[in-house]
């Protein structure tokens, strides 16, 4: 991969991440288009590192509070039963641990089917199937729930409910935040505090993953096709930056405006793929970065 490829779907991890139109697909067809084969599973979860440090910037007096009271909790501050521990008397303690609670299904799942994740699941007619499906769902759900709920509202069910919808981003086409947020507003939320929690959930999954994978680089032990190092951090620093930027817009947009203009986009993009597959200017099934 060179380094304008690098940079460029380093743009486009940052552009897209935060929106609920699946950057794991936009990455998946860019890099096919400009580089000739899909850049990989590994590529992708490395380069999500960049935009994850961005939610850690973002939201780093919210993520400090939380780990300060969960450890607070922990201890007994607030008492030494077990409901004070699990954080009874602290809204902050509580969603550290409604977090870990909301990881664990994407944790499992992504160990138990890593090698589909990573070649199967990235056959495009999977993402297009994705792209309109949860469209339509984010678009009744963004349409017809209530949005009563708010973030204090989050309880063990509710979060758990998150959790199993961010496994579906395991799938390019979903989109990490568009299950998550889709989720939210089914169960209640309002927009803004759906946003929230969903990018609040992904930083340990995201972050983990990418991890993992960057090591499994690194040590020569990535899918055959993986991107080279040098090229995926080039990719990773420039989605940092885009990155921050849009989820500062996008939660702006968000607390005013509804989902149509993404699930529009998600639609649209799902006809162009069904087209550059039929003309042979994209392959279904995942090939090998270069």
């Amino acid at each position: 991969m060179s380094a304008w490829e690098a940079i460029l779907l380093g743009l486009v991890q940052g552009f897209t991440e935060f929106l609920p139109v699946s950057s794991s697909a936009q990455l998946r067809i860019v890099g096919e288009l400009v580089g000739g084969a899909d850049p990989g599973a590994v590529f992708t979860a490395v380069t999500q590192i960049g935009t994850e440090v961005a939610v850690l910037l973002y939201y780093r007096r919210t993520i400090r509070n939380i780990c300060v009271a969960w450890w607070k909790a922990l201890r007994g501050e607030h008492g030494r039963d077990w409901r004070s521990r699990f954080g009874a008397h602290d809204l902050d303690a509580r969603m550290a641990w409604f977090i870990a609670v909301g990881s664990v299904p994407i944790v499992v799942t992504g160990v138990l089917f890593a090698e589909h994740i990573e070649t199967t699941l990235r056959n495009l007619w999977f993402t297009v199937a994705s792209l309109v499906i949860f469209g339509v769902l984010l678009q009744l759900a963004d349409t017809y729930c209530s949005r009563r709920l708010e973030i204090q509202d989050m309880t063990p069910r509710r979060a758990l409910g998150f959790g199993f919808a961010q496994v579906l981003a395991l799938v390019p086409g979903v989109s990490r935040s568009g299950a998550t947020i889709t989720a939210g507003l089914a169960m209640g939320f309002s927009r803004r505090s759906a946003a929230d929690y969903s990018f609040l959930l992904a930083v340990p999954a995201v972050l983990g993953s990418g991890f993992y994978e960057l090591a499994r680089a690194v040590q020569g032990t990535a899918h055959p096709g993986t991107a080279g190092v040098l090229a995926t951090v080039v990719a990773t620093l420039v989605a940092f930056v885009v990155g921050y930027v849009v989820l500062i817009g996008f939660l702006k947009i968000v607390s005013t405006y509804s989902y149509k203009l993404f699930v529009y986009y998600r639609y649209a993009l799902a006809a162009l793929v069904v087209v550059l597959i039929l003309t042979g200017v994209l392959e279904a099934d995942s090939g090998q970065a270069v």
